[in-house]
């Protein structure tokens, strides 16, 4: 697996996903590869019906099933990110030597893996934990449905291979009711698993341009045509993979050798795999906020 760019074709007709296996197959030589299916449900805390519990704001859940994985974006907009937290620390650490911040209970943004599928259900059942979908009626139908499974859309569509290098993933956004609301492109350049850093005049990199002129490629030729990459930034993706540092690497680090003149490369001149590379299951989850970021912007979720 590796480093992934994704698209939204907002008003993408019926028929795109037909006329994108045409361009595909025809014009580069694709090779049909499988199904491409996600199931997204999403769900909000009722912490504000607790007697004597009061809360700022309800915090919400998204979850993604991919695969034999389920990715979980939980968000409590009344808890600090991690950068609020560490810029309080400095600002204390500044005014008040000696004094330290203890951390929050939890942050902001919370987003971990679950697997099998189904786990999230059972285990919001067996806890009894105070979370809805979000569609639920009022009432008591709200009381009769209970935790529900909060499924509101679906992602079905088809994976592409195009020579060796690349993974192309199609798939029509299908709302409950069945109506269609557009379509996601993924593409997948399989022999890098990061970004590299180096940037052009226009601040894209070289791979960020392939990425997005293979996108454009196989894509038909229709009218109109809404189209927009789904990307974010570099200090958001810190936030939502955000490890803390791991003292026993920082020490390794610090012990290697830097004046070995042998011009032979060894095993640990070899780039470590580092957590949040776009490999393995990491693919998949960065893939994954991308999609769940992309929806909740647009309302869908």
């Amino acid at each position: 697996m590796g480093y992934t760019g994704l698209a939204r074709w907002i008003n993408a007709p019926t028929a795109s996903i037909e006329l994108i296996h045409q361009n595909i197959m025809r014009n580069h030589q694709g090779q049909y590869k499988g199904k491409w299916s996600l199931s997204i449900r999403s769900y909000r805390s009722t912490l504000s019906s607790i007697p004597g519990y009061q809360v700022h704001a309800e915090r919400s859940m998204c979850a993604l099933t991919m695969n034999e994985n389920v990715f979980v974006l939980l968000e409590d907009p009344a808890a600090p990110m991690h950068v609020e937290y560490q810029q309080k620390v400095a600002e204390l650490a500044s005014t008040q030597p000696g004094v330290t911040l203890p951390p929050p209970v939890h942050y902001r943004h919370a987003f971990p893996t679950l697997s099998p599928p189904g786990a999230l259900e059972q285990l919001l059942a067996q806890l009894r934990a105070r979370w809805v979908p979000v569609r639920q009626t009022s009432g008591s139908a709200a009381g009769q449905k209970g935790q529900g499974t909060g499924q509101q859309l679906s992602i079905e569509g088809h994976v592409y291979a195009i020579g060796t290098d690349w993974l192309v993933r199609a798939g029509n956004v299908l709302l409950a009711g069945g109506a269609v609301k557009g379509m996601f492109l993924e593409a997948e350049y399989l022999p890098l698993p990061t970004m590299p850093t180096r940037a052009n005049e226009r601040g894209e990199t070289d791979l960020q341009f392939l990425l997005s002129n293979l996108l454009l490629s196989v894509l038909p030729n229709v009218p109109d045509a809404r189209i927009v990459a789904v990307t974010i930034g570099d200090a958001q993706w810190e936030e939502i993979l955000w490890e803390e540092p791991d003292e026993a690497e920082q020490t390794k680090a610090a012990e290697q050798d830097d004046d070995d003149d042998d011009i032979y490369a060894t095993e640990g001149d070899l780039p470590p795999t580092r957590k949040g590379d776009w490999v393995g299951v990491e693919r998949d989850r960065r893939s994954a906020f991308l999609i769940i970021g992309a929806l909740k912007q647009e309302g869908l979720l």
